[in-house]
């Protein structure tokens, strides 16, 4: 794509690494053909080479962002299909971060969604105000009807339906601290993420990676100090707020590889992975945290990933039931994450089905089942029917945000995969199970 920024823009880094990925887009068109918004509005500018036109169009203008960019960006899930199928390499997803981050200093939104999304920033990345908010959430339930008649107050409604009825309490393997190997030589050290509305929503699902990574004789560390990896409030544009979150990780992650050596810093979460796996290039331009972030991109890994680099022994059961595997956006497009999971699941006695359409969004990807409950609605009911046909009795995925939504329409158990791995290797039956 031919471009035309003056050398004063060009000086700007951000700009500059702006051209380089437009200028890398041939207009082919292939990245429509798997683009979830798209593929069901059927809107040029609402598929990634629309969205490119637009972000070309602002950057090389040097204006602020208007009302028909921000509600193309805002319709894009970041889902990140489009770089999987891009023949030419463009890299889609810093594109749009960097659009997010322009709008984000550049349009003034309404009241309404101003204040919608600074309580999401101010909630979400936190587990305490977090666990809080979905305890009040069953006094605003009795409003939801007169929030979805408004059309800026659906988001609310959003928030409503999808706070769960309980909230779990919370672990006491969340904790900072070590949990150190099981009986026999420990064959690694690693530090697991523990993140924000995970540890709230299901606790259960870093319980069971320690718990599983403990018996295969791995330590894992919970640091003291880690929090939120800064996804939600990156991709909603708040790009300061999401490299502080960086740049503290990236302290508490550097303390534990001095202090005692880390093989890998596990995350059981796939969209905060991809997010993580991105540290040294949010932070290339700092010179105080550019080399120690890569160093932690590095060490990034899923969990599947790493456990598929392990010996494991043959399960203690091999329970045969048969899996629709989920493969969340950010493990298959974010990570290219895709034949670890299936297989873990397969050797571990699962019989394995893959939904079709696997390459289309569920409809989470972060906080945009609040943002755009109608569009992420049709994903999620088109996602569903593709996994009912599958005849599976369970759901595995890896990414809170899919179980959370997957869960709210289908009506078989979704669970996380460690849960699942953790079972056939001598872990309890997942508890969401024990109904079916």
């Amino acid at each position: 794509m031919q471009t035309n920024f003056s050398l004063a823009q060009l000086a700007d880094p951000h700009v500059a690494e702006a051209e380089e990925i437009l200028r890398a887009c041939v207009h082919c068109g292939f990245c429509t053909a798997t683009c979830p918004t798209y593929v069901t509005l059927g809107n040029e500018l609402d598929s990634p080479r629309g969205r490119i036109y637009l972000i070309k169009d602002m950057l090389e203008g040097g204006r602020a962002a208007d009302k028909e960019i921000v509600t193309h960006i805002d319709r894009c899930l970041s889902c990140l299909a489009c770089m999987t199928t891009c023949p030419s390499g463009v890299h889609y997803m810093h594109l749009v971060d960097h659009a997010r981050a322009h709008i984000e200093k550049t349009y003034k939104r309404p009241l309404p969604d101003r204040l919608i999304r600074a309580v999401l920033a101010f909630v979400l990345p936190y587990p305490a105000r977090f666990r809080t908010a979905l305890k009040l959430a069953k006094l605003g339930r009795p409003f939801a009807g007169l929030f979805e008649k408004v059309a800026a107050l659906k988001p609310l409604t959003a928030m409503l339906k999808l706070a769960p009825a309980t909230v779990p309490a919370q672990s006491a393997m969340a904790k900072p601290g070590t949990h150190g190997a099981n009986g026999a030589a420990q064959r690694g050290r690693v530090a697991i993420l523990t993140g924000c509305a995970q540890p709230v929503l299901d606790p259960g699902i870093n319980d069971a990676t320690i718990s599983l990574l403990n018996r295969l004789g791995v330590e894992v560390v919970v640091p003291q100090g880690e929090g939120c990896c800064g996804a939600l409030v990156h991709h909603m544009g708040r790009e300061e707020e999401a490299l502080d979150f960086a740049r503290r990780n990236v302290d508490v992650w550097t303390r534990e590889v001095e202090a005692g050596g880390l093989d890998a810093i596990l995350i059981t979460a796939s969209g905060c992975g991809t997010t993580i796996k991105d540290y040294g290039y949010m932070l290339r331009l700092d010179p105080a945290y550019a080399q120690k972030a890569a160093r932690v991109s590095a060490l990034a890994k899923d969990v599947t990933e790493y456990l598929d680099t392990l010996d494991l022994p043959e399960p203690k059961q091999k329970p045969g039931t048969v899996v629709a595997y989920h493969s969340a956006c950010s493990m298959q497009h974010g990570q290219k994450i895709i034949r670890q999971p299936k297989a873990l699941l397969a050797k571990a006695g699962f019989v394995v089905k893959e939904p079709r359409e696997g390459h289309l969004c569920c409809g989470s990807a972060g906080t945009y089942n609040i943002m755009q409950p109608e569009n992420s609605a049709r994903l999620r009911d088109r996602k569903v029917k593709n996994i009912k046909a599958t005849g599976a009795a369970i759901v595995a995925t890896g990414n809170i945000g899919c179980i959370t939504q997957i869960a709210s329409a289908a009506d078989l158990p979704v669970v996380h995969t460690v849960k699942l791995l953790d079972w056939a290797y001598g872990g309890p039956k997942p508890e969401g199970l024990t109904t079916h």
